[in-house]
């Protein structure tokens, strides 16, 4: 996109991503802490401890300082899109400040068009890099998940497929992935 309409375009793009983050909150894949089910292994660094989380469209505004409840850093990314970033953080963070990758995790969105390609919708799957540390990813089956997790992310993407900076990149993330399914 243009610097012009990536200019106009960022601050309703914060705005989806706040409102979809907010959906997630305190919404959380089971109604106990999953993380005791596999010692929070997603929140733990791979030996490289360059891993992290893709960041959405503009999601590193809301990351202008660290703190001391949560350190972190950012890391650019153009594996999804250019200028795009990643968090890493050193496993602890405040519920609140989660970015949303971690917030829909272990779930990703995707996307559908309608016949024309004029509407866009998106439905919650296993994300296929969840299956190697997350137990319920393993069980392959949504509905072993808390049901106001899957109705808080049906909503959150609802949201971000009607912005045009973050449908364009759940489509990227999605033929990344769909691509790395292939080989």
């Amino acid at each position: 996109m243009g610097i012009l309409m990536t200019w106009l375009g960022r601050p309703c793009a914060v705005r989806t991503l706040r409102a979809a983050r907010d959906l997630l909150e305190t919404a959380a894949p089971l109604k106990t802490d999953c993380g005791r089910l596999c010692e929070k292994a997603c929140c733990q660094s791979d030996e490289s401890g360059e891993n992290g989380m893709q960041l959405f469209p503009y999601e590193e505004v809301l990351y202008q300082r660290t703190s001391e409840d949560f350190p972190f850093r950012l890391i650019p990314d153009n594996s999804v899109r250019k200028g795009g970033v990643r968090l890493v953080c050193e496993g602890r963070c405040l519920r609140e400040l989660r970015p949303l990758a971690c917030r829909l995790f272990p779930l990703r969105l995707r996307v559908f068009f309608d016949e024309l390609g004029a509407h866009a919708a998106a439905d919650p799957e296993i994300d296929p890099r969840a299956w190697a540390l997350c137990p319920l990813a393993e069980q392959e089956r949504l509905n072993a998940l808390d049901p106001s997790f899957l109705s808080a992310v049906n909503e959150a993407g609802a949201l971000l497929v009607k912005n045009l900076f973050h449908l364009e990149f759940l489509v990227r993330e999605q033929a990344m992935l769909d691509e790395a399914r292939r080989l």
